[in-house]
C-alpha cells in the first residue's frame, strides 16, 4: 500500500486548465510535432501537425492541424498539400518533394485561427504566413534520424 509522504495542497491552487476555443484572429506560433496516421477508412493518410501557440496569454497552448495527404478526394488531397505548402512557406523554406516535415519544427510563423462551424469548442486553422521581415532561424537537423533513413512519423 503506498505511504502518502507529504503535506496536503490546497486543490484551488492547481485548478485544472480550461481548453476552450482561443479567440479568432492571428498569434505567433511553431510547429513542435508531425505523424503521418491512417485515416479511420483505412483508405488515406493523414500528417496531424502538432501547433505551439509561443507568445502572448496563450503561450503554451496547443493546436492540432490534420492534412490528408492520402485520400480517395482528390479536393482533400489538393487542400492538404495546400496547406503543407502554406506552413513550409510560412517558415520560409522552399517545399521540394521528398521534403521531411520536422524541417517545419521550432521556427516561429504567424498562425490565422477561427472557430470550427460545426463546433464552437474547437478552432481551425485558417491560415499562416511568416511573421514579417525577421531572420528566421535555421532549422536543426536531427542526425540520428536522417542517418536510421526513418521518416519522422516512422518512430
Amino acid at each position: 500500500m503506498p505511504i502518502i509522504d507529504f503535506d496536503a495542497v490546497e486543490p484551488s491552487e492547481f485548478a485544472p486548465r480550461t481548453f476552450e476555443a482561443l479567440p479568432r484572429g492571428d498569434y505567433t506560433a511553431m510547429i513542435t510535432d508531425s505523424v503521418l496516421k491512417d485515416t479511420k477508412s483505412g483508405l488515406g493518410q493523414y500528417i496531424a501537425l502538432t501547433i505551439e501557440i509561443i507568445d502572448g496569454s496563450y503561450s503554451g497552448r496547443k493546436i492540432w492541424d490534420n492534412l490528408n495527404v492520402k485520400n480517395p478526394n482528390p479536393t482533400a488531397e489538393n487542400i492538404a498539400k495546400a496547406g503543407l505548402t502554406r506552413y513550409f512557406q510560412s517558415c520560409g523554406l522552399d517545399l521540394e518533394k521528398g521534403a521531411d516535415t520536422t524541417a517545419l519544427y521550432n521556427i516561429p510563423f504567424k498562425l490565422t485561427l477561427g472557430i470550427d462551424r460545426n463546433d464552437a469548442t474547437r478552432n481551425t486553422v485558417t491560415g499562416s504566413g511568416p511573421l514579417g521581415s525577421a531572420k528566421k532561424p535555421k532549422p536543426t537537423v536531427d542526425r540520428e534520424a536522417v542517418a536510421s533513413g526513418k521518416k519522422p512519423w516512422e518512430r
